[in-house]
């Protein structure tokens, strides 16, 4: 998570111990599980989430039911952004997609924390940056590039925000994912696993090869990991500049 966790595999920043010690009391660690909602489009949002080794998604509801992932949330980030702009609600369903743990803080908590640390409000606003990029790149891939490619794309986001190159997903939720049919899902999985670039069974799919899957994804995957990569070395002078 931004700002609290000292987890240096999943590039957490470390608080200062005073700003530990006041966010601490108010984090729960919870246990989620696949598929589960934990805030739909229009509700109130009552807490906010930092996974650890989840994947939470936001997902864009179409009035026909259909769905399409704008955001994948992971060890680098939270949820429930609107809570630091002074909202209440957002647009999209944040449901997890790969089961785990997170931290979790009520969303009153966390104003109230982001109105009185200059810290944890400098560097959720770097964070805000780079997931408002992967928000804008993700509907351009969505439109202009083939489903292979989001694919690919789509698998490195995942793996990079999980402990290993495994997921637990089903093609049909991958289908869901990117607003596309399963059957063009299985077919474009079908011909990275004959690249040797993956590995797929039923309901998991593992990375074989990420150089290759990333030179068979579109420039959008590398355009959002650049952005998180500059903004997390920001994040770092934040910590040293407040230390």
């Amino acid at each position: 998570m931004p700002a609290i966790d000292g987890d240096d595999r999943a590039r957490h920043i470390r608080a200062p111990p005073e700003e530990w010690r006041a966010i601490a009391p108010h984090l729960e660690l919870v246990q989620l599980r696949t598929e589960q909602l934990l805030c739909d489009s229009g509700q109130r949002i009552h807490h906010v989430y930092f996974p650890t080794t989840a994947i939470v998604s936001l997902l864009h509801t179409m009035e026909d039911g259909g769905s399409v992932e704008v955001a994948a949330v992971g060890r680098e980030g939270m949820t429930g952004v609107p809570v630091l702009t002074g909202g209440d609600t957002m647009p999209t369903r944040v449901q997890v997609q790969c089961a785990g743990f997170a931290y979790r803080m009520s969303a009153g908590a966390l104003r109230d924390m982001f109105g009185k640390s200059d810290f944890l409000r400098r560097v959720m606003l770097l964070y805000m940056q780079a997931l408002l990029t992967q928000v804008a790149q993700t509907a351009a891939c969505n439109r202009h590039h083939s489903l292979s490619k989001q694919l690919a794309r789509w698998l490195l986001i995942q793996t990079d925000r999980s402990p290993s190159d495994q997921l637990k997903v089903t093609q049909q939720m991958i289908a869901d994912m990117l607003g596309v049919r399963r059957e063009g899902v299985t077919e474009a999985a079908g011909k990275l696993h004959d690249a040797g670039l993956i590995y797929h069974s039923r309901g998991c799919i593992k990375v074989l090869d990420r150089e290759a899957l990333e030179a068979s994804a579109c420039e959008c995957y590398g355009i959002v990991k650049r952005e998180f990569d500059r903004i997390l070395p920001r994040m770092r002078q934040v910590e040293a500049a407040v230390a």
